[in-house]
């Protein structure tokens, strides 16, 4: 369901077609945005159907992707210049406009996101709207866990219906080109303990653990596991795959803010939870894992990464993916983020990037929700929540496609 269905809105058609003394009067308006689009699309192009009738070419300077897009209203313009991605996907959603296959066009505006700036980016109003309903859901004690509840505590057989059997909810590690998504996460986890060096009777604290799938893993190597989640739905299902593995004694479940955990560990794991942490939380979050690692010992963390030099844009204003799939999210700014590391007495060490594994799959969970919801098997929720679920799932593998992000593995080591 990639292409929208046309339904546009009845009122002010003129407008909407670009028939008509509305759509006359705005035509230099939109001619203007479209004139940008084609000076800043540096590498690729849009081969571009317009409301009028007429198609135009927009940017091809260098070679890169190509995507189709039809524009049934030029209502998505105004949004998309007014309100950035968030504006975007509204349009998308009210059948404004449409795409045989929107990856490439995600990451045709990734790609070019240095040099789009603000011209796919909320301005004025909308800006400040987009930033105060983020800074709202800010990730102080409390308010996270309503955040992580807003996210994961859709049910267990929601994820279930379309995760591989793992339950992992994170990037996969594809070691071989024909690796299966669960064996390409069994890899994931496998790298992690293996920078860890998870042995006989470590101490492992895990901060967002999931489902349990690494915990468990950890504890068929000999380790001793607490994990941390906020997510009630996440306990229920990780305490039960525990004690079906018969590892009740070796792995503990804590419904337990980051923040609030005190130990001494071995090791500590983390999986893409500090996304999840926001910038202003980033100290607090490094603090804790200094304070719960005795000297010597390691943290491995898996993380998602924006380009530097697009990170201040950024978090001036909240994104497609902060405003409807991850309240209070944020991306890392790894230069800043490493210093902050280092303050704390942390060495960043042996860096692993493998942003197009994160591609792959984000397109492999999207065939399978796909084939959930063919088989009925989400059919508790909206064609509208379908949607915007798949747009996430497009969204998200175009960035990494762009490469304005990325993820990657690093071990800390306390000094």
């Amino acid at each position: 369901m990639a292409t929208r269905g046309s339904h546009l809105l009845n009122a002010d058609r003129s407008f909407v077609t670009g028939a008509g003394l509305l759509g006359r009067l705005a035509a230099p308006a939109f001619a203007r945005i479209l004139d940008q689009l084609h000076e800043r699309l540096r590498e690729g192009g849009i081969h571009g159907s317009l409301p009028d009738g007429s198609t135009r070419a927009i940017g091809f300077h260098a070679p890169g992707p190509e995507p189709v897009v039809t524009l049934h209203s030029w209502r998505a313009l105004v949004r998309l210049a007014t309100s950035g991605s968030v504006g975007w996907y509204k349009a998308w959603a009210r059948g404004e406009w449409s795409s045989p296959d929107p990856v490439p066009l995600f990451d045709l505006f990734m790609r070019n996101a240095v040099s789009l700036g603000e011209a796919a980016r909320a301005k004025g109003p909308f800006r400040l709207v987009n930033w105060l309903a983020h800074q709202w859901r800010d990730n102080a004690p409390g308010q996270a866990r309503r955040n992580i509840a807003a996210h994961y505590d859709l049910g267990n057989d929601f994820y279930a219906a379309w995760l591989d059997p793992s339950m992992s909810y994170s990037s996969a590690l594809f070691r071989a080109p024909d690796a299966t998504l669960e064996a390409a996460q069994h890899a994931k986890i496998d790298a992690i303990l293996d920078r860890l060096a998870i042995g006989k009777d470590t101490r492992l604290l895990e901060i967002g653990c999931g489902w349990g799938s690494l915990a468990i893993a950890a504890a068929k190597r000999g380790a001793h596991v607490t994990g941390l989640t906020l997510s009630t739905e996440q306990k229920a299902w990780a305490e039960r795959r525990i004690a079906d593995e018969g590892l009740a004694d070796r792995v503990t479940i804590r419904l337990e803010d980051y923040r609030d955990h005190r130990g001494s560990y071995d090791a500590l794991a983390s999986v893409e939870m500090v996304e999840a942490v926001g910038q202003r939380w980033w100290p607090a979050y490094l603090d804790a894992i200094a304070a719960n690692l005795r000297p010597g010992g390691r943290a491995a963390l898996q993380y998602i990464s924006i380009r530097p030099e697009l990170f201040d844009a950024y978090a001036a204003s909240a994104d497609f993916i902060q405003t409807y799939i991850f309240p209070g999210g944020m991306l890392l700014h790894e230069p800043r983020f490493r210093t902050l590391a280092a303050d704390r007495g942390l060495s960043w060490n042996d860096p692993h990037a493998f942003g197009f594994d994160y591609a792959e799959t984000l397109r492999l969970w999207r065939a399978n929700y796909d084939a959930a919801v063919e088989a009925g098997r989400l059919a508790d929720f909206s064609p509208a929540f379908h949607d915007l679920w798949r747009y996430y799932l497009m969204y998200c593998e175009g960035g990494f496609r762009g490469g304005g992000i990325d993820v990657a593995q690093v071990t800390l080591v306390k000094a």
